[in-house]
């Protein structure tokens, strides 16, 4: 091999070896496209913040109606211990007219009763009227709840809601007192207030 054709090889290895280096240089540069990247975690945000202050303002606001429509164990407690304590209203013979010591009955506690039940709108009470065992069914039917509406007309004067109460008339068939005398049948000529069974 003579000079000439040693010079035209080491030529050709050079172009050979300078087009492998950019060919390698070419592809070590290819890695910079970071603007996918970029791209999806600007638009990911985004859409998160969204959902996730919906989703923990939704319960936050039906818990607290839920809550007030019933009262909690230590109210109804309370609610129970006052009705208990409101005495019965007593009636004179054939009227559903509330005497004074009727009134004072229902004032004791009737009150504090009111301040705890408006913020109870959906708890409900019966006030049961009563009568002696003098005169047909169908009459003291009639009698006794007149004498609930009048309790009930006094407690909404109050402040109570007529809403809050069901009345009912239970006439002459449930006495407290079963002789046959003016002293029992006293008794008998009242009203009563009960909480009702609360549905949740």
């Amino acid at each position: 091999m003579n000079q000439a054709q040693k010079r035209t090889l080491i030529a050709v290895a050079a172009v050979c070896l300078l087009g492998a280096a950019c060919a390698k240089k070419k592809v070590a540069a290819a890695p910079p496209p970071p603007p996918p990247p970029a791209a999806t975690a600007a638009a990911t945000p985004r859409p998160a913040p969204p959902p996730a202050n919906t989703a923990t303002s939704r319960p936050a606001a039906s818990t607290p109606a839920r809550t007030q429509n019933y009262p909690s164990a230590a109210t109804r407690a309370r609610i129970d211990e006052l009705l208990a304590r409101i005495e019965d209203a007593y009636f004179d013979y054939d009227k559903a007219s509330l005497r004074p010591d009727a009134l004072k009955a229902l004032q004791a506690d009737s009150t504090e009763l009111r301040d705890i039940l408006k913020d109870y709108p959906n708890y409900k009470m019966t006030i049961e009227g009563h009568c002696d065992e003098r005169g047909s069914a169908e009459y003291n039917l009639a009698l006794g709840n007149k004498r609930a509406e009048a309790a009930r007309d006094y407690l909404v004067q109050v402040g109570i809601p007529a809403a809050q109460f069901t009345l009912v008339s239970y006439g002459k068939e449930r006495p407290v007192c079963e002789d046959h005398d003016e002293g029992c049948w006293q008794r008998n000529r009242r009203i009563h207030i009960v909480a009702m069974a609360q549905a949740r």
